[in-house]
């Protein structure tokens, strides 16, 4: 039983990489791709595929970019490798925040990693002050820069909830 459900699994994803690559995704697999194609399509925005980018952009103007953020409930979303020295590649890194026309907080349910229960929108400047607070304060030249649910409650604003509230929808 355990195997036939493992090799359907393994089908399911190979058809799913056969998709992505009609429309440009060479791994489907790659850190976060789902969960941004998930957040992207609640939000109606465009997904910025390269991971040099944005994670997403306004599907009428790609100059609007947006960043997401995602975390289990009650977790952390982060920013991978921000620089807190030396200065140009500090101003480098709070450029993927400054890009940015909003950044959003999406938080996933733990027990259905694929659903989300809320999104929160934060205006790059709020982060971004947060980002640098922790930077400062950071003793290691290069630092993961956390916004915790809590964090995001306090300083965002809620723009969409999953009214089901049941995490095995």
């Amino acid at each position: 039983m355990k195997k036939k459900i493992l090799s359907q699994i393994i089908m399911l994803v190979r058809k799913a990489q056969k998709l992505a690559l009609k429309i440009g995704i060479v791994n489907i697999l790659q850190p976060g791709l789902v969960k941004e194609m998930i957040i992207a399509e609640i939000l109606d925005h465009e997904l910025i595929i390269s991971k040099r980018d944005a994670d997403a952009c306004d599907k009428n103007n790609p100059h609007i970019k947006y960043e997401y953020l995602t975390c289990y409930e009650g977790g952390t979303g982060q920013l991978d490798r921000v620089f807190k020295e030396p200065s140009d590649k500090r101003k480098k890194s709070l450029d993927r925040i400054k890009r940015n026309k909003k950044i959003y907080s999406a938080i996933f349910y733990k027990r259905n990693p694929l659903k989300v229960k809320v999104i929160y929108e934060i205006k790059p400047d709020v982060l971004l002050k947060e980002a640098e607070r922790q930077l400062d304060k950071s003793r290691n030249p290069i630092s993961h820069v956390g916004f915790s649910e809590n964090w995001v409650k306090e300083n965002g604003m809620v723009i969409y909830k999953d009214e089901m509230r049941s995490p095995g929808n």
